[in-house]
């Protein structure tokens, strides 16, 4: 445990600031919970909405007092806070755990494996998704509730797009990890950097494009200003949020409590979905007229794609039998549903 959760978990215990358990025969019960969002974020609204919903569906027996913009401690550390009794549950995304185990890397973005977010939705839910990621969480006594996310980002570039050939000595700003060895076995040029310096990158040409988010939210960000060419729909990352929760904490539930939890975060994950649907679809509509040139890979070159992704998935799975297991479960599934041979 690093310094800064100690002293958190000093103070909060000092203010006596803990979660109350849920009693047995299903008396209130408080659960803390951060997220990484802000409040006026799309995502953070939906947040808002799922407070509300589960205070109204469980007639005010289950009360959560939500965190936004990781305003307790980092958003890495929200698991550990959990695990720690500083939180309850967490609702970040699993990718901030990869240094603990890089099978959490499959929980939160498996990079070129789904085209849409309802098919990653799908394994999640019926295809054996949410329990072998459960027997992942379980080694830190944390239990996997469900996954919410809106759907393929899309890449922007000060240069052409058309397909895999335009990748050669595509200098990009890219997340550490797997992307970053996916796109460089394909002949990209990726360079980590931080979120917060893509634009200054693009406009000294430091960097030809940048892996942000999605297109309406690259626009809303001003990034098309700069970045004429973008991919549409995207083909490469789909980040998903989770939502885990301390187990003690979830077993204390009753099965009508933890059943309108779970049902709450299904609710948040379809009109996360449906939301990013429109605005996608407002963003798509208005950039020609911006001069944004819009490419919709070939499903040749999103075939292309899946095979360098997979060929880091194999890779990856040697790391850890955790990692083997859920990148199996996700192969398994893909050809389930024909998105493979």
């Amino acid at each position: 445990m690093n310094n800064s959760i100690r002293t958190v978990m000093a103070a909060a215990t000092a203010l006596g600031f803990c979660a109350t358990a849920a009693l047995a025969d299903g008396h209130a019960v408080k659960l803390r919970i951060q997220n990484h969002q802000g409040p006026e974020s799309t995502v953070g609204i939906l947040i808002a909405d799922f407070v509300d919903r589960v205070h109204a569906m469980s007639d005010g027996s289950i009360e959560i007092e939500m965190f936004y913009s990781s305003s307790v401690v980092k958003s890495v550390e929200t698991f550990d806070a959990a695990t720690s009794g500083i939180l309850d549950c967490d609702m970040t995304n699993g990718s901030y755990q990869t240094g603990k185990n890089p099978a959490f890397q499959f929980v939160a973005d498996t990079m070129g494996g789904y085209d849409t977010p309802l098919q990653y939705q799908t394994w999640v839910n019926y295809g054996g998704g949410k329990e072998v990621i459960n027997e992942l969480y379980s080694a830190y006594g944390m239990t996997f509730i469900g996954a919410h996310v809106g759907g393929q980002e899309s890449l922007n570039s000060t240069r052409p797009l058309n397909g895999v050939a335009d990748l050669k000595d595509f200098k990009f700003r890219s997340p550490p990890g797997m992307e970053s060895e996916i796109f460089a076995s394909l002949g990209a040029k990726p360079i980590v950097m931080d979120f917060t310096e893509i634009f200054t990158a693009l406009e000294t040409k430091i960097i030809d494009g940048a892996d942000a988010a999605t297109l309406a939210v690259n626009r809303s960000l001003g990034i098309y200003d700069i970045a004429k060419h973008t991919t549409y729909p995207g083909f490469h990352s789909m980040s998903s949020d989770h939502l885990a929760c301390r187990t003690d904490v979830w077993e204390s539930l009753t099965p009508a409590q933890q059943t309108i939890i779970e049902t709450a975060e299904k609710a948040l994950a379809m009109d996360l979905m449906m939301s990013v649907i429109v605005q996608n679809g407002e963003a798509l509509a208005e950039l020609p007229a911006e001069g944004v040139t819009v490419y919709d890979w070939s499903a040749e070159d999103r075939a292309t794609f899946r095979a360098a992704a997979q060929g880091a998935w194999t890779e990856w799975a040697t790391r850890t039998p955790e990692t083997a297991k859920i990148v199996h479960s996700h192969k398994a599934f893909l050809k389930r549903i024909g998105l493979t041979d």
